[in-house]
């Protein structure tokens, strides 16, 4: 999948996912296997990304979050694993 033309996720269905590990897979209807972030440029870009997702099968993730000086929106992929998507206001980022 790609996000830009930076960022590529690999999708795997589970047997295949079982391959790359010796370890259970978690059932994520019942608990949180992993929790991806992903920054976006602005907050209108974090408001496209989760609602072309929930339009493609996720489901609404947390409560959506706004700081005024940060923004964020989560959402479940079809596999139950989180993903927040958000926005910092760069004046607000020290360097």
């Amino acid at each position: 999948m790609v996000i830009s033309d930076t960022i590529v996720v690999m999708l795997l269905a589970e047997p295949f996912f079982k391959t790359f590990t010796t370890k259970g897979i978690a059932d994520t209807s019942t608990s949180t296997e992993a929790l991806l972030g992903l920054s976006a440029e602005t907050r209108e870009a974090v408001d496209t990304l989760v609602d072309k997702a929930l339009a493609t099968g996720g489901s609404e993730g947390n409560a959506t979050q706004d700081h005024g000086f940060m923004y964020s929106r989560s959402f479940q992929d079809p596999d139950g694993h989180i993903w927040e998507i958000i926005w910092m206001n760069p004046e607000n980022i020290e360097g």
